[in-house]
């Protein structure tokens, strides 16, 4: 039997490039080698989410987008984490073996209270039960299908770690493999995504490329990404700029070269280049922007397509909240 890998993408801004390389694309592929489970974090997303038309809307485009990019419902157990309410039951089995030492170290939480303290604020303000348990949440996430691999980025490996060590401390009181111990997966070559100035790309440095846009602002959008001041008779490294950075997730390598050979040989200016990037793009972009628009324009078909992950879903969560249940005795 295959291994399972499982995956979790919070709705909680527009679906960009960055998503796309860095996780959604990377877990796709994963279903190749591995039985995959991937969820629409709406709980996560509710610690700072509260607009209820944003979140149904967001959950709605996240969803729509793994879809488009190429997630087969079929071959995949895909759901909405709101949909699974035993992953509630087991966050709280985890809960009383979660030390609050282990939550005080968590990375989002450890952020949130030196933020704080550098205002001369209390060190717990804004902070919320949803964000300080996160990891727990996250624990129940990986653990209840028995998760082998957890494809995420370096900056999430810490929660894959809490979940082993919650697991091995709730095997170890049982004397038995209640949990499966997860691993953590970091797809090295794809973990940072230059944004249009240069940083990660990311929502919170408002420097993306937003996945499904139209062709016009695709274009428009790239157009605006930040060069250095060289001319266009100048030699240029190509080895040293993000659009060339971007461009080879989206070419072949024949392309890459011929590309290359221009930056070297001096006359191209960077115009050209971030043509070139915006034709790859749009390329491989094209019919799953199709394909989304398709898919946001039948939400009766969207929510059927998740309805039945849920179904699928929830007897194997079942199964491992009952397991637990028996080895606590409170079966």
């Amino acid at each position: 039997m295959k291994k399972i890998s499982l995956t979790g993408i919070k709705p909680t801004g527009t679906l960009h490039i960055g998503n796309y390389l860095g996780a959604i694309k990377p877990a796709i592929a994963l279903t190749e080698q591995y039985d995959a489970r991937y969820f629409i974090a709406d709980y996560h997303a509710l610690n700072m989410m509260k607009d209820p038309k944003m979140m149904h809307e967001l959950t709605k485009e996240v969803a729509a987008g793994w879809l488009a990019s190429g997630l087969d419902p079929e071959k995949v157990v895909f759901y909405q984490q709101s949909s699974v309410p035993e992953t509630l039951e087991l966050t709280i089995q985890l809960m009383a073996f979660t030390s609050k030492g282990l939550m005080n170290r968590a990375h989002a939480y450890k952020a949130k209270v030196q933020a704080n303290t550098e205002k001369g604020e209390d060190p717990d303000a804004g902070v919320n039960m949803g964000l300080y348990t996160y990891p727990v949440l996250m624990a129940a996430d990986i653990l209840q299908f028995d998760s082998d691999v957890v494809p995420v980025g370096k900056d999430q490996v810490q929660h894959v770690e809490m979940a082993a060590d919650i697991a091995q401390a709730v095997n170890a009181n049982y004397k038995s493999q209640v949990l499966k111990i997860p691993q953590a997966v970091v797809q090295e070559d794809v973990a940072v995504v230059p944004g249009l100035d240069g940083r990660k790309m990311s929502k919170s440095y408002g420097n993306i490329i937003p996945l499904f846009c139209s062709e016009k602002e695709l274009r428009k959008t790239i157009m605006r990404m930040v060069t250095n001041s060289q001319s266009v008779e100048e030699p240029k490294d190509p080895d040293k700029s993000d659009i060339f950075a971007l461009y080879k997730h989206f070419s072949t390598k024949e392309e890459q070269d011929a590309l290359a050979k221009r930056y070297r040989e001096g006359g191209m200016g960077w115009g050209e280049a971030k043509e070139a990037l915006f034709q790859a793009i749009n390329r491989e972009l094209a019919p799953k922007r199709e394909k989304y628009n398709a898919i946001m324009a039948d939400e009766a078909g969207l929510q059927k397509i998740l309805a039945e992950g849920a179904a699928k879903a929830r007897p194997l969560v079942a199964a491992t909240v009952n397991r637990f249940r028996k080895a606590a005795g409170i079966d």
